[in-house]
């Protein structure tokens, strides 16, 4: 690898003190891959220099999750454990700044019985969902991304420097360059994203109408107070500002649950429980997921859209230009990326605080006023090339949004 220990440690601050932006006093839980334990020694020393009170690390290992899966009986891996769940009692007591750090191989569950894999993870996120809800909204947290040698090969399988040319991509992405300042930079890209959230505010539409000749022809209801918002959160504990995901290229809302129609066609794969789902489409009546089609990974598409309630139901919609600087990269395997680099939607939960003081409701009074509820959040990628998109006023006025993947304002 021949990225510089100076860009690393560069990039290790931007994502502690931009990313999560740690306050003095503040508990942090990292979260990385045993083989990234070299660059988690440099997220955890910028922790502590930004102020933080302690420092704890979630560490993951693909080996061990396919081991698990293939020996490991479905109800084991199904419980939670009494440790586990005091785990996530003192979360939500600590309230921490939550870093994740990907890198994982998409392959890394491939060939694993994807009616284990969904059955499992609606066991264990059951338990967990109630956790999740009472610290949402109250800390800061980021994602962002290590390449490792099977993700480089999967993006680049037939470059001898995959790994580097996967470093250049993500540092590309998320702005840290040898000269220049990431910092001043984000700062920059963050305004951008905020003014064009402003304009799609001040516009009113009761509705989004999408085409494509690849196939996609669909309408979704908004939510008439939920706002567009785009690059970075407030913690609405402590007023902190921070950027949950690096990079980012996104402006984002919640519809109104169960209410669009028609068909979305993907036009990335999928990475979804350590497996890919690829050339698929999702066709909607009435609100909710009705049939789906994919060429790779029918069975486990199918198991997701069924694993709860809301899981049919979309809870995210997003707008992403293709001029994104992640798009010019490929495809990455990986949702961090691929959902910044063309427009995308979400299956499953939405998000509370689009809404006026959305953040204070309980998950029931925003299910009310239509926020979707749902024990999972899967993004999937609709930005098509042609993709044209219209914002339909109440009055039926269709004001373009974007054509050909792009603004068309």
């Amino acid at each position: 690898m021949s990225i510089s220990e100076k860009l690393l440690h560069k990039y290790a601050e931007l994502i502690v003190r931009t990313g999560a932006n740690v306050q003095k006093g503040q508990t942090v839980l990292l979260t990385i891959s045993v083989e990234q334990n070299e660059f988690a020694a440099m997220i955890i020393e910028a922790c502590y220099k930004a102020g933080a009170r302690k420092v704890n690390v979630d560490w993951t290992f693909d080996a061990h999750a396919r081991l698990n899966y293939l020996y490991a009986d479905q109800e084991t891996l199904s419980t939670v454990l009494p440790w586990e769940k005091a785990k996530l009692e003192q979360m939500v007591e600590d309230l921490p700044c939550r870093i994740f750090i990907v890198s994982d191989d998409p392959d890394a569950l491939n060939g694993i019985d994807p009616g284990k894999l969904s059955e499992v993870g609606k066991c264990r996120r059951k338990v967990m969902k109630p956790y999740r809800d009472a610290i949402n909204g109250k800390h800061q947290w980021v994602i962002a991304a290590y390449p490792s040698v099977k993700w480089a090969r999967k993006c680049f399988p037939d470059a001898e420097d995959a790994v580097d040319r996967l470093w250049n991509a993500i540092l590309t992405t998320v702005r840290v360059q040898d000269e220049n300042d990431p910092v001043e930079d984000w700062k920059a890209h963050t305004d951008f994203i905020q003014k064009k959230a402003a304009w799609l505010n001040a516009q009113g539409f009761s509705s989004l109408r999408y085409s494509s000749e690849n196939g996609t022809d669909f309408q979704v209801e908004l939510i008439p107070d939920a706002k567009w918002e785009g690059a970075g959160s407030v913690n609405m504990n402590n007023g902190v500002f921070y950027i949950p995901n690096m990079p980012t290229e996104e402006l984002f809302t919640s519809p109104a649950a169960g209410k669009c129609e028609g068909t979305l066609v993907a036009v990335r794969p999928l990475s979804y429980n350590g497996q890919l789902i690829e050339n698929f489409s999702i066709t909607f009546e009435n609100g909710r997921a009705v049939s789906c089609r994919a060429e790779k990974g029918q069975e486990l598409l199918e198991q997701m859209i069924h694993m709860d309630e809301g899981a049919a139901m979309l809870g995210e919609v997003a707008l992403v230009p293709r001029e994104s600087p992640v798009n010019q990269f490929g495809l990455f395997y990986e949702t961090l990326f691929d959902e910044n680099a063309c427009c995308h939607c979400a299956l499953g939960m939405g998000f509370r605080e689009v809404l006026p003081g959305g953040n204070e409701l309980s998950v029931e009074e925003a299910r009310e006023k239509g926020i979707n509820d749902s024990m999972i959040h899967v993004d999937f990628m609709i930005g098509a090339d042609d993709l044209a998109i219209d914002g339909i006023r109440p009055n039926g006025e269709a004001v373009p949004v974007f054509r050909n993947g792009t603004w068309a304002v």
